[in-house]
């Protein structure tokens, strides 16, 4: 993966870089997995969740394979540049994480469910940087739609933060943000479904290895 030199920074709007009106490359038209389109919009009944967890290559993964999940695409979230490269991304200049945008059936999967895959899949505590994937577009993120959402996303934070804690570790660096305002800006083709295509290609996802609490509501008290 590419770092820049501004990785441990991240750019103000008046810092990052402009971007362009418009996506300067195609985005394929289904998954290579799950046979689905990749871009909305999508059918009714489905909802759409987005995680940034370190490299998209491996998160997406994670999710693809879970039961309920009817698509899944990588993308940047979360900064000032609008259609943002990878490798604009990459410098540090954008304030983008590496985000996967997950779309699900509610009746087959919950979203507490995809929070638990979240948590456990990843460390967030580790600021900006996700195993040995050091800058910004590496952090811990959840970019919620719409108020249940957000609730679910906090309560299972505070949930996880309490059995992180019991077991030594530090205090979780995710944020949690609404996805209005903040733009998912799908990635390059090439990144798309990655690891299905390069089954032995690099993935730096590794979890602490601590379970979050079933259901992910308030944690039993220590």
């Amino acid at each position: 993966m590419l770092f820049g030199s501004h990785k441990n920074h991240l750019p103000t709007a008046e810092e990052a870089l402009p971007g362009r009106p418009e996506r300067e490359f195609a985005v394929p038209d289904r998954h290579t997995v799950l046979g689905n389109p990749l871009l909305g919009p999508y059918p009714e009944g489905l909802e759409v969740a987005d995680f940034a967890m370190g490299c998209f290559w491996g998160a997406e993964r994670i999710f693809w394979r879970a039961d309920g999940v009817w698509t899944t695409l990588v993308g940047y979230q979360g900064g000032h540049t609008p259609n943002p490269t990878y490798e604009e991304v990459c410098s540090g200049m954008t304030g983008h994480t590496e985000g996967v945008r997950v779309v699900f059936d509610p009746a087959r999967v919950s979203y507490d469910s995809l929070l638990k895959l979240f948590w456990e899949a990843h460390d967030p505590t580790q600021g900006f940087r996700q195993g040995n994937d050091t800058g910004t577009q590496y952090r811990s993120a959840i970019h919620t739609h719409g108020p249940a959402q957000q609730a679910a996303a906090e309560s299972s934070r505070d949930a996880y933060q309490k059995v992180l804690t019991a077991s030594g570790h530090k205090a979780i660096t995710t944020e949690i943000l609404p996805a209005l305002d903040r733009p998912f800006y799908p990635a390059e083709g090439y990144h798309q479904q990655y690891l299905d295509k390069n089954p032995a290609g690099y993935c730096g996802i590794g979890g602490t290895g601590v379970s979050c609490p079933v259901g992910v509501g308030p944690a039993p008290e220590k």
